[in-house]
């Protein structure tokens, strides 16, 4: 059953809407809505575009478990906030980064994709945090 939350209510909903977004309107100027978490999710969505080639090195590490080149940008967009998560928010636990990333993906993909995504996600965030800590 998909998350109860309102979409424009949930913060990775609109880091995962506004990273999307800027693939395909690089010129464009990301605007922010009016959210009690504005902040936190200027940060994420500014730290995952300047901090690309960093995520993009963490992505290589799973090209030999899993076929990234079939997935749609917007599996490739929701790993790489949560990677930039994972490195960059290391006061935010783990499992809280895995299960809001996975709420957020039911606005965008199906369950099956939402389980593949966990198993992506789970895998990396126990890579990256173990390595880091």
């Amino acid at each position: 059953m998909p998350n109860q939350i309102k979409s424009n209510s949930n913060s990775r909903v609109i880091i995962i809407q506004k990273l999307y977004s800027s693939i395909f309107n690089r010129d464009e100027i990301i605007v922010f809505p009016k959210h009690r978490f504005k902040k936190f999710i200027k940060d994420v969505v500014f730290g995952t575009i300047e901090r690309d080639e960093v995520i993009n090195d963490e992505l290589l590490t799973l090209e030999k478990s899993y076929n990234l080149k079939k997935l749609d940008k917007i599996f490739i967009v929701i790993i790489k906030a949560a990677i930039f998560e994972f490195l960059y928010k290391s006061k935010t636990p783990m499992k809280i980064i895995i299960k809001e990333y996975l709420d957020a993906s039911n606005y965008f993909l199906n369950s099956s994709q939402t389980k593949y995504l966990h198993s992506i996600i789970d895998k990396l965030g126990n890579k990256i945090r173990k390595n880091y800590e």
